[in-house]
């Protein structure tokens, strides 16, 4: 079926065990600003000062500057940090040729994932000429602009053409990712395949299936890595490559021809060693696999469907090892491995172009990372799959915080090596740290927070069930593969709702009414033993239950009938609060509060506590929000650097509040906590090393505060309320902590994704307790 007339709801892909449905797809680029890419300032324009050296006047001393030497545009531009994302629309993901303005989401989106994972600045730009001089000449004028093009989605064999001669006319690097981003993927997939097997590169022999722009990448790769051309076996829809053949040929099919007598694609697998797959689903057979050499390497990699699955490869041949290009099965050739950081480390030494030596140092890089243990909150999202160097991980995942600081690295030195470096790095273990502290670490560790409820589904109320956002929310948990949602509320209300939006509710979706259910009973009684002491009688308990939406879940969660709840849309904070508190309780011994997550493009993440509980809290509660705000920084993949915040500065000007403060600290230092604390301080002390540094020397915090200990709710609030209305800062929470069972709390003003992504985090949180 044509997407363009898909209906709403209709699964139009999916990632992992996430299916993504085309009415999402589309309101995902609609909200807001419509697409994925904006423009921001990275200098202040407020006064006239500002305007005059930012445009007239100033601006003319850089522009004499660059014109005296043009080196200095590095300097003085943005042109170092910044990537042209160029394509025609001829080959767009398997869509085929779709031209130029369709190509634009896939532009922008591959935009945004230079920016989320090297933060590389780039921008689309979709070129609408499928005649290969006019798209040359489009782009090689642009060259002043940008620090390297990033070509994308255009068919072979034109892209091999356009390729090379914009690297023959540009002094900066161009780089086909459809080519070699999966080349130097699978490169290192092979490395660790080959290791494991016990092969030699030399003498291994591999059999490509397609012909394309990646198959022939893939080609020319291995053999600069050492495999020897006779070794290599490429074939297309007309079987094997021979020297000699004719039919269906161009210049780059022939440059990889060899003396064979194998003619079809069963032939060439007989004894191989290797199977990369670039073509289409099912065109690798069990009996080609069993034909194939002892330990044989399989990387299926046609999307969606690989030639093969891995099931029914090791069904054939139990000793294979196998890759797709599939998110769902373990070692995937994933392109996001690859050009963010192999752009990152060539813009960070002017590179002038992306060669052989660079490629290869790529790959190997990544190799040698997949060997080394996987950080906790990678490994944690593996959930029954094995994150440790073997058959089954061979390629590292695609949210390891490590790669930015493994492989723009080794491509950075590679440069240098090589002789293509125009500004080389003096330091390269200082280069590594610097690019370990550029990313935020909790962006992929909130991904593999996904990811590991994905692959530990668990049940969620959503208790206010008959809310049109509500039940936007449940379906899209439902289609990420994060569990079973349940919906509280009448179903013919419901249904009602998801009709006259023109959304079908999906099977997997429960209703529960809690005025109707079978185990309203059960759950007076469980209510009634715990509040018969505190006045209530049988008949309150069963009124709550029936009429109390929040109540009945939280009894749900209690009873073990479900894992965790979300509610919070219709009612204030401390009237849902009210309702869960009903029937769960705190874990003994510590202290309930709520956790908010800041997400700033000039700080980093930053957690904010309590702000949803304690008003006043006093010494020995600001402690133990501390502690617990210190251990889930550890699960977000940070290291706590804990500031207790206040209108004072270490004493000045004194008041009750700071008092409280300091013996918190002193608790704190009493009991040996093993994070970095202090206070009490000033948030900009807090947030800024150079202001301590200069002011108190003395300061326990050895960077900025990335856990901030609010000194009251008050102050809490109007923090993690205005920022994201002064700021572009997100906010995530406030999440309660310290439950014996999973609930959260949602604003009320939350929309569709803020109730899914705290819904993820409850399941999540459900997991551990």
């Amino acid at each position: 079926m044509d997407d363009a007339r898909k209906t709403p709801g209709e699964i139009v892909g999916d990632t992992r065990t996430a299916r993504i449905t085309a009415e999402e797809a589309l309101a995902m680029h609609a909200e807001g600003r419509p697409g994925k890419l904006e423009i921001r300032l990275t200098k202040p324009l407020i006064t006239a000062r500002d305007l005059s050296l930012a445009y007239s006047p100033g601006v003319a001393e850089p522009c004499l500057h660059i014109h005296r030497d043009k080196k200095l545009a590095y300097d003085y531009t943005a042109k170092g940090n910044f990537v042209a994302v160029v394509s025609n629309g001829t080959a767009v993901l398997g869509l085929g040729n779709l031209g130029a303005l369709a190509s634009k989401p896939v532009m922008e989106g591959k935009a945004a994932l230079f920016k989320r994972f090297a933060d590389v600045d780039s921008i689309d730009l979709c070129v609408d000429t499928e005649d290969v001089d006019a798209f040359v000449n489009s782009v090689r004028y642009l060259g002043p602009s940008f620090g390297g093009i990033n070509l994308e989605d255009i068919k072979a064999p034109e892209c091999f053409v356009i390729e090379q001669r914009l690297r023959e006319l540009m002094d900066i690097p161009v780089f086909h990712d459809d080519q070699h981003g999966t080349a130097i993927v699978a490169a290192a997939g092979l490395i660790n395949a080959i290791h494991l097997t016990g092969r030699d590169i030399k003498t291994t022999k591999l059999v490509i299936n397609g012909a394309g722009a990646a198959s022939i990448a893939c080609a020319e790769l291995v053999k600069a890595m050492g495999m020897r051309p006779e070794n290599v076996l490429l074939c297309d829809t007309k079987g094997v490559i021979w020297r000699g053949r004719t039919e269906g040929m161009n210049q780059w099919k022939s440059a990889h021809a060899v003396e064979t007598p194998a003619r079809t694609l069963s032939q060439a697998l007989d004894g191989a060693d290797v199977f990369f797959g670039l073509s289409v689903k099912g065109a690798l057979t069990p009996d080609m696999v069993r034909a194939m050499a002892p330990k044989p390497i399989i990387f299926a990699m046609a999307n969606p469907d690989p030639e093969i699955t891995p099931d029914e490869a090791r069904s054939a041949r139990p000793d294979a090892i196998v890759a797709t290009g599939r998110s769902d099965y373990p070692n995937q050739v994933n392109n996001v491995l690859g050009f963010p950081f192999i752009f990152r480390g060539a813009l960070d030494v002017r590179a002038s172009t992306i060669n052989d030596a660079m490629k290869i140092a790529a790959a190997e890089a990544l190799a040698m990372l997949a060997r080394e243990d996987v950080p906790e909150e990678v490994a944690g999202a593996g959930a029954g799959k094995s994150l440790r160097f073997g058959p089954e991980y061979i390629i590292p995942n695609a949210f390891d915080p490590r790669l930015i600081s493994r492989v723009s690295p080794a491509v950075a030195k590679a440069a240098m090596e090589s002789g293509v470096a125009r500004k080389p790095l003096a330091d390269l273990h200082r280069y590594a740290r610097d690019l370990a502290n550029r990313l935020d670490a909790t962006v992929g560790a909130l991904e593999a927070i996904a990811e590991s409820v994905r692959n530990n589904p668990k049940r969620v109320v959503f208790a206010e069930g008959e809310e049109e956002k509500v039940i936007r929310a449940a379906i899209a948990f439902l289609n990420a593969g994060y569990g079973t949602p349940v919906l509280v509320g009448r179903e013919d209300r419901i249904n009602a709702i998801t009709a006259a939006l023109g959304i079908p509710l999906p099977a997997g979706i429960e209703i529960q009414n809690a005025r109707v259910s079978d185990s309203n009973v059960r759950y007076a009684e469980f209510l009634y033993k715990r509040k018969q002491r505190d006045g209530f009688l049988f008949r309150d308990c069963q009124r709550l239950v029936n009429q109390d939406r929040n109540v009945f879940a939280a009894c749900m969660v209690a009873c073990g009938d479900a894992d965790a709840i979300v509610t919070g849309s219709t009612r204030s904070y401390s009237v849902a609060m009210e309702g869960i508190s009903m029937a769960i309780d705190p874990v003994p011994g510590r202290s309930v509060f709520g956790l908010s997550i800041v997400v700033s493009r000039r700080a980093g993440t930053v957690l904010v506590a309590d702000t949803a509980i304690h008003e006043r809290p006093n010494a020995e509660t600001l402690a133990a929000i501390a502690r617990g705000s210190a251990a889930a920084a550890r699960r977000l993949g940070l290291e706590p650097r804990v500031a207790f915040l206040s209108f004072s500065t270490f004493g000045d000007p004194k008041g009750s509040i700071p008092g409280s403060i300091r013996d918190a600290v002193k608790l704190l230092a009493e009991r040996g906590a093993d994070f970095e604390f202090d206070g009490e301080m000033a948030a900009d002390v807090a947030l800024d090393p150079a202001l301590r540094a200069a002011l108190y020397p003395f300061c326990r915090l050895t960077g900025p505060a990335n856990v901030l200990i609010m000194p009251g709710l008050h102050a809490a609030h109007v923090l993690t309320k205005a920022v994201p209305k002064l700021t572009s800062s997100q906010v995530i929470g406030p999440l309660l902590t310290g439950l014996t069972h999973s609930a959260q709390i949602v604003p009320m003003q939350a929309g569709v994704n803020q109730i899914l992504d705290v819904a993820c985090l409850a399941a999540h949180a459900a997991a551990t307790k």
